[in-house]
């Protein structure tokens, strides 16, 4: 059987305190979820929300319509007469999920309503709807705690709605109360009881089960699942997409239509359109998820990969990376060495490995870009040319006028200055060097992230820790800069970059000129 997922990022996703899409992202991220990813639904907003909800449903219908995806466009409505109904057919879409009650408790303490009453109205909406050309899908909100407090009331709402013209019973979790036994009773229970009916299960993590919850509801036969991306939801949020993926490719292996291959990069773009930071631990797309820091783990997969596991980083785009710091041995070093193209003898890597350690313990970062400088501070060797080096900078920064940058570098012996105006102080600084680097027909990186950060306490003289991702061809290349400014922190960061890019193209070693000359 293969399963049917629906994403929500668009609109339980956007229930997150603090994050808020705009009409671009959020046509945007409808092409990444269907056209990349090849999620089956997409939930994509509620109605009479706002009009900014309202255009960013009708740009998403408009362009689903025209490469025939309408029918994955769904959109949350209310059991309000035809006030939904007419909402979601002016902003173009198909398919309402209507929002019904669950629990007796909701339909009495909320509605003020027998569950007769509620039931009139929702087949009096589905028959407006069915008139309008709609599909319904339907979510019985509420129902964990309906099947915890009143199953027989979910019983017989399942058994009206059964009658009426619904696609699909969507069965939520929307206060996260269950764990994964209850879930795998009550969803047993959905599907034996009504065994021609399609469900979907809806997961929260408030208790962080909802993985495991959605583990065991689809060994129970359900039909759907619901995922946001990254996890985005209300309150904990919900089962994140690249979880889902694992269980039902590896654990479950059943059939579903997700390109997995994509996950990474649709995450990391919800991540900037959000504004909140994919954890470093994030199972698939947390940085670290797929770096070995021990170097027993290195040595280990030196000799016959004995810490691989089914998650291999290649199916998600993504490397194995080898962390360096106080845990590091000389088989991490030795990997990342490997990867730069450079060799060094015993005696060399023991002094390197234990310059790696000592920087760990001082809690520093240290990066597969901080070696070769590592390498040259250790060794006294002139490996590392610093071939671009900023002679001296001026930032100005005053009030009611733009951030301006005066810079004088020297790029191998030759002096080059340059002026720039920018939207910030490193932004501004940034405009003026790769003013210069134009001058020379120079290719520069792209910064592709930029993280900083400050130890907690407050203190203003605290040192700032600024890490910036770029990319380089293709490459990606980490640089860290420390200083007690963080523009100079920035500021440092970048120089390291523009010296491994200038010092990986003389080098000429294989493996660092392949890297930066592919």
């Amino acid at each position: 059987m293969k399963i049917e997922v629906m994403d929500t990022t668009l609109r339980d996703g956007e229930q997150t305190t603090g994050v808020s899409f705009n009409v671009g992202e959020k046509l945007a991220m409808a092409k990444l979820l269907i056209e990349e990813l090849n999620i089956d639904r997409i939930e994509v907003a509620s109605a009479r929300v706002s009009e900014g909800e309202f255009d960013a449903v009708k740009r998403i219908t408009e362009w689903a319509k025209k490469n025939n995806f309408l029918d994955r466009i769904e959109v949350l409505g209310f059991v309000d007469g035809d006030i939904s109904l007419k909402w979601i057919q002016n902003a173009g879409a198909k398919v309402i999920n209507l929002l019904t009650k669950g629990s007796l408790k909701h339909v009495q303490g909320q509605l003020r309503k027998t569950p007769e009453e509620h039931m009139n109205d929702v087949s009096k909406l589905v028959d407006k709807a069915t008139s309008m050309g709609i599909d319904v899908n339907v979510y019985l909100e509420d129902w964990s705690n309906g099947m915890l407090t009143s199953p027989d009331y979910v019983y017989f709402v399942i058994g009206e709605l059964k009658k009426m013209n619904i696609k699909r019973i969507m069965l939520p979790d929307t206060l996260g109360v269950l764990n994964p036994d209850q879930t795998f009773e009550f969803c047993t229970e959905m599907v034996t009881r009504f065994p021609e009916t399609h469900f979907d299960f809806h997961a929260h993590n408030d208790y962080d089960m909802a993985v495991a919850n959605v583990f065991s509801a689809l060994k129970t036969g359900i039909s759907g699942i619901h995922t946001t991306v990254n996890g985005l939801g209300e309150r904990a949020g919900n089962a994140p997409l690249a979880s889902v993926i694992g269980i039902l490719n590896d654990h479950l292996k059943l059939q579903n239509s997700l390109d997995e291959s994509k996950i990474t990069r649709v995450s990391k773009i919800v991540e900037q359109f959000s504004g909140l930071r994919i954890p470093e631990n994030q199972p698939i797309t947390g940085y670290n998820v797929f770096t070995q820091c021990s170097g027993v783990h290195a040595d280990g997969d030196s000799k016959d990969n004995l810490y691989f596991n089914n998650l291999m980083p290649e199916r998600f785009g993504r490397n194995r990376r080898y962390a360096l710091g106080k845990t590091s041995g000389k088989a991490n070093i030795k990997k990342n060495l490997e990867e730069l193209g450079i060799e060094l003898d015993s005696e060399e890597m023991k002094k390197i490995t234990q310059r790696v350690i000592e920087l760990g313990d001082k809690k520093k970062t240290v990066t597969i870009e901080d070696l070769p400088f590592i390498i040259a501070d250790v060794l006294k060797s002139s490996s590392v040319k610093d071939a671009i080096k900023i002679r001296n900078y001026n930032l100005s920064l005053a009030h009611d006028l733009r951030p301006l940058a005066s810079i004088s570098m020297e790029i191998n012996g030759n002096r080059y200055d340059e002026t720039a105006v920018g939207d910030g102080q490193y932004d501004a600084f940034m405009k003026a060097l790769w003013r210069i680097y134009k001058k020379l027909d120079k290719v520069h990186p792209i910064l592709s992230d930029y993280w900083v950060s400050i130890p907690p306490g407050g203190k203003t003289d605290a040192f700032v820790e600024t890490m910036i991702t770029w990319d380089y061809k293709g490459v990606e290349i980490k640089t860290r800069g420390l200083a007690a400014d963080q523009t100079q922190a920035a500021i440092e960061a970048t120089i390291k970059v523009l010296n491994v890019i200038e010092e990986g193209t003389l080098t000429r070693q294989a493996n660092w000129k392949d890297k930066f000359e592919q």
